[in-house]
Formats: C-alpha cells, structure tokens, sequence
C-alpha cells in the first residue's frame, strides 16, 4: 500500500536508457520512466556516449515520473542513482564535458592493459591471487589511452570521473568518487593505504590522481542537496539531499537486499552478474574480488559474472524460433513462455545435446574474450526446443560453475536473491536452483536497481540511519524457490562435463578467432 509521503526519487543510468522511480518509503513504486540514448561506436571494440544525452535523458525521465505519479515535487525526501561504472568521463574546470564518454564496454584500451599482466602490482591489487588478468574496460587502462592518444583532451581535464560521480557533479556541483567505482573499478584498497600510485604509474598514467576527486565516499552518504539550476531544469525543489550512488549492478545488489555474509544477489537480463558480501578479504581462482568497503563498510565484495545469457535465448528466438514469436504474439502470448513450455517437455541433460553460453566471449571464471559457445552432442533426434533447453541449462551450469569457484576459495553462497528479466521464467529460475542446489528468493520489486537507488536516497535523507535497516523497511520478498534434490543430482553430471569442456577446447577456440580476426 502506497503511503503519503515522504517520497524517494531514484535515477539509473543504464547502458540504454535513463530510469527514474519513485517510491515511497516502505519501498513500494509509485511509478517509473524511462528515455534512451544512442551509443556510437566510431571503431571496431569502441563504444561512446554522449553525456548532454544523459542529461536531456533525465530531465525527461524526471518530469514523465513527477506526472504519472501525482505527487507534488515538494514531497520528494531524498535522491539517489546509479551510474554504468567503467564509463570514463572528461570534464573541465567549468564542468563541461571534453569529449563524449567512453562507455563500459569500450575495450579499446588493450594496449595500456597488457602493461599490468605479470606486475607484482596487478597481483597485489587486483585479486589478489593475481589470478584474473587486467581487463581494457577498467579505469587506469581508459585513462593511460586518453593521455596517449588525446593528450589535449587529457591535460584539459580537470576531473577524470567514472559515470556515477558525473551524475554526483550534475546534481549537487560537489565532486567525489563513489568507493563503488574506486574499490571495485579503479584498484582502491583503503586496507592498504588507498590508490595504487605504483600502479598507474607502471599503466601509463601516475599523474591521473590530480583529476581524481580526493573524497572518496561511501554509498548513501548524504553528497549535498540538489542545486538551484539542476532543480529547476528538472522540476524538483532545490535543497533536496542527495546521496552518493554506486555502479548499476550494485544498486541492485542493494535494491535485493543483499548486505551481509552468506546470500548473493544475481542481477540477470541480457547478462548474469553475482555480488554477495563477505566478512573476510577472501581471494582465489575465477571470481573478481574481495574488495574493500565496495558496498558495505567494514565488508568485503566478490563478484562473478556470465557475458551472455539472456542475450543467448534471444539469439535463439530471434533466428531460429520465429515461427513460434510470430505465433504467439499473435495470440498475445509472450513467445518465451511458449519456448519454455515445449522445453519443460525435455529431460534435464537435453538427452545428451549440451552448450556452453560463452557467445560473446567468457567474464568469469576464465576472464577471456576470446571464448566462444561450444554445442556438444547434437544428434538427429533433436529438436530446437532441445537446443532452446539446452541453452537456458547452459546459463545455469555457468552461474554454478561460478558458484563453485567462490566457494573453493571459502566463500559458500547459502541463499541467492534474484531480478531482472529472467525473473519473468519460473520454470528457468527453478531450474537455476536445481542446478546450483541453492535456494533463490525472489523480492516484490522486479526492478532492484532503482529500488537500490531510493533505499540510498532513504538513507541520506536520514529517514533510516543504514541501509540494514532501509532494506528491512523496503525489500519485500515474495517467494522462494527451493532446489529439488533428485533434479539436483541429475544434473551434476552435465555440470562436471560443462566445467570441463571449455578447457580443453579453448587453444582451438583462440586459433579460429584470430584467425578470423586476420582477414
């Protein structure tokens, strides 16, 4: 039941578009709104954003979700948001941007990368195993190529910035790095002493840290309040508190509830990410993590996550079932519960047929973009509701390969917290509990990451002291599925064959993309 106020505004910067929720503070939605933006890509692995984008974007988003909710402005309590992290942005000492942002998913900075691999600083900071290899999308890597390759553009720079602390900068004119984006993207360990100057010096980039903001703070602590000109290009009152926000899959770790040792939130849609906490700086062989206060202080963060899962059955739909989208759309059904219900007719294993989901390359265990999807098995007797089946059991044995990767390093996951668009599927988020053999709960509010969003504004409002105690008020669950154990043991089989397969095959694997990638 909707209260009378006050109100949460919650923003979310998303790859595609600019969401704005409002809730109330029992954490239930008054409503949402959503405008896009178009990302360029000017090369071969680059991606670009405008920001003037971003803030038309929200200007739009915040008076369509002021009007639908029938809310005076003046009730709005607190805001709050979240950022795509890894989306570099150059702005001068007027607060203007340099260039457009090179977004998450830009990998053009392989170069400045492989200057870490075997660094004593990579092990040291990065996994601290040194077990995963630097990734072209994080922060010193993009920042070393701006330097090289715009060098005009990087000494104009005043302040470098991930996403989330230009959202920050738009809103209140204050400039901060959220500890989201410094622990988790940008090598920051308050454990040892904070930013790695070594480090970036051996990237390419010593002399960045002048264009970092020097405050570095948790989420949910109250910024500043919104300033007079963003208030009014907005339609909100000046004076609002606004919150420190993190990166998007963090907002819905929160938004799930997922704040102490023992549960993991899995955030799904075109990929998979698992977040969970730990008590301890636990470290091993294919997750990323443990980082420092990254959500929760005095707690440690890992992390995991699958490139292409949802993304995968859209492949499939897109290409090989459109007789059945067609059909069903016809009737007003949703085409994935069709392909759902003719896969519910298959044995677990797919009688033999088994796929690994790694299409657009793998993010955990193996951190390898080079990784492609391996079907093994295929025979005359199957269908395509075989493959679509197939598919969906693919995306589950990689979330429990992951899983297991976790908790051979001591860090064993109890309960998972889910959301997003694979939520819509019970019968595929049963199956990931059958899979995985771990109970999965699921919450009121299928869009965890704006509710994250409002539970930190809630916070920096001062209308709950912590975020435990804003999730006890506003993260409400609605079911749980528990594993069924002989479906379990079934599937363990093609689990230990799933773990397997990739290894062997993945020095083939590489030839045929570089040889592919020579003509």
């Amino acid at each position: 039941m909707i209260d009378n106020g006050p109100y949460l505004l919650g923003i979310d910067y998303g790859t595609e578009s600019c969401r704005v929720a409002i809730c109330d503070r029992h954490g239930h939605p008054l409503t949402f709104a959503a405008t896009s933006y178009p990302t360029s890509h000017p090369r071969p692995g680059w991606a670009e954003q405008n920001p003037v984008d971003w803030w038309n974007a929200l200007q739009a988003s915040t008076h369509k979700a002021i009007a639908s909710a029938g809310i005076s402005p003046s009730s709005i309590a607190g805001i709050s948001y979240d950022a795509t992290t890894l989306s570099l942005v150059a702005m001068n000492s007027k607060g203007e941007e340099l260039r457009p942002a090179i977004m998450w998913m830009d990998v053009r900075a392989t170069e400045q990368a492989a200057r870490a691999e075997g660094s004593d600083s990579v092990a040291r900071l990065y996994n601290g195993a040194g077990t995963a290899p630097a990734i072209a999308e994080w922060y010193p890597f993009k920042a070393a190529w701006l330097k090289e390759h715009e060098p005009g553009v990087y000494a104009r720079a005043t302040h470098l910035v991930d996403a989330p602390d230009w959202v920050t900068y738009k809103l209140t004119g204050e400039w901060t790095t959220n500890i989201n984006s410094a622990a988790l993207r940008m090598y920051y360990n308050r454990n040892r002493g904070g930013w790695p100057v070594d480090f970036y010096t051996t990237i390419g980039c010593g002399d960045v840290f002048e264009k970092i903001p020097e405050r570095v703070l948790d989420l949910g602590t109250p910024v500043g309040v919104l300033g007079m000109i963003p208030a009014q290009l907005l339609g909100l009152r000046p004076g609002i508190p606004v919150a420190q926000g993190p990166g998007d899959a963090w907002a819905g770790q929160i938004g799930l509830g997922v704040l102490e040792p023992g549960s993991m939130a899995l955030i799904t849609g075109s990929s998979h990410v698992l977040s969970g906490q730990s008590a301890t700086e636990i470290h091993g062989k294919g997750f990323f993590g443990a980082y420092t206060d990254g959500v929760v202080p005095g707690q440690y963060t890992v992390e995991g996550g699958q490139t292409s899962t949802g993304s995968v059955l859209k492949w499939f739909k897109d290409n090989f079932a459109v007789d059945v989208a067609d059909a069903a759309e016809k009737v007003g059904l949703n085409p994935y519960s069709v392909l759902d219900a003719q896969a519910a007719k298959i044995r677990p294993g797919c009688d033999g047929l088994l796929i690994n989901e790694y299409f657009q390359g793998n993010r955990t265990p193996y951190s390898d973009s080079k990784a492609r999807g391996i079907v093994a098995g295929l025979s005359l007797m199957h269908t395509p509701a075989h493959f679509y089946r197939a598919i969906e059991e693919s995306v589950c044995y990689g979330t429990a390969y992951n899983l297991r990767m976790m908790k051979e390093a001591g860090f064993e996951v109890t309960r998972i917290v889910a959301c997003g668009g694979s939520t819509k599927s019970r019968d595929w988020m049963q199956m990931h509990a059958d899979v995985t053999g771990v109970p999965i709960a699921l919450t009121e509010v299928g869009d965890a990451v704006v509710l994250g969003t409002c539970m930190l504004a809630a916070v920096g409002a001062g209308i709950y002291p912590d975020l435990s105690e804003a999730r006890e008020n506003m993260v409400h669950e609605i079911g749980l599925l528990e594993p069924d154990p002989q479906m379990h043991d079934e599937y363990q089989f093609y689990l230990d064959r799933y773990c397997e397969m990739y290894p062997r095959l993945q020095p083939e694997i590489h030839e045929i993309v570089d040889h592919e990638a020579s003509h």
